[in-house]
């Protein structure tokens, strides 16, 4: 899983479509559905941070989880006074708490880029360790008809006075990988611009597949919607949101294959 370098500093300005709002009324309205009204909350893949704010903003105690430091560098420099939020930088497939959290939210197609059932997994194992029993654990994922009809072998390109960017889609049906290569070119204080590139990689995964390694990880399936909304996925979404729920019954972390606890 690539680490975000110099995309990061320009990552905000090229995701400025991202309705964050709208999806974090989405994220705050399910918790609360599900009596997760405050406490702690976890945003793997934090990124630069939007989304952890505007749930510290709902009430939430944030905990940042995120591989970039330079991603993390921005989520800090735009923190506000007194928010609270602890950022950690750690590998969400590697990632420790010190304790549980009541939740925990992945948003922006991060959970794409693990990019093996096994690694998905690890991932999911580690979320069911760290969720509260009856915890809830809500992320997005891009689809399989995105990759294939939207994303795949195609160019997009846009230029803006502070940056531009190339990106390049290279869909592998038979591993179901999609690569992109990001050329960048970031605006510096004199006005030249510097140049970036980074390979990226992201999985598309079948629905049913997902729902089995997060009960193979010890989580029970609670749903799964046509992105940040009220309707079933169908054929063409491009965007699915889904929730599992942690079913363990006692009050603290548990082992999964040999994992040990922050207690061991």
């Amino acid at each position: 899983m690539e680490a975000y370098s110099g995309f990061a500093e320009l990552y905000d300005l090229f995701m400025d479509n991202v309705p964050y709002e709208d999806w974090c009324a989405y994220l705050v309205r399910a918790l609360r559905e599900h009596g997760i009204e405050d406490g702690l909350v976890l945003d793997l893949g934090c990124g630069t941070g939007k989304m952890t704010r505007l749930l510290a903003e709902a009430g939430y105690d944030m905990i940042g989880v995120d591989a970039s430091m330079e991603m993390l560098g921005i989520a800090k420099a735009q923190e506000g006074d007194g928010s609270g939020i602890l950022y950690l930088n750690q590998d969400m497939r590697e990632f420790e708490l010190y304790g549980t959290v009541r939740a925990v939210v992945c948003v922006c197609d991060s959970i794409n880029y693990i990019t093996s059932e096994e690694e998905l997994l690890a991932v999911f194992s580690l979320v069911s360790n760290y969720l509260d029993p009856g915890g809830i654990f809500l992320f997005d994922l891009n689809t399989l008809y995105k990759y294939r009809e939207i994303l795949g072998d195609r160019t997009f390109v846009e230029n803006r006075e502070e940056g531009s960017f190339i990106w390049e889609n290279y869909f592998d049906e038979e591993d179901r990988i999609n690569e992109y290569g990001l050329t960048l070119f970031s605006r510096e204080a004199d006005g030249r611009y510097r140049k970036y590139e980074e390979t990226h990689f992201q999985k598309g995964y079948e629905i049913e597949d997902i729902r089995r390694l997060l009960e193979e990880s010890g989580m029970e399936w609670a749903g799964c919607r046509e992105g940040y909304a009220s309707e079933a996925p169908g054929e063409r979404s491009e965007r699915v949101c889904i929730m599992a729920r942690e079913c363990r019954k006692d009050g603290g972390p548990h082992k999964k294959d040999g994992q040990k606890t922050k207690d061991e």
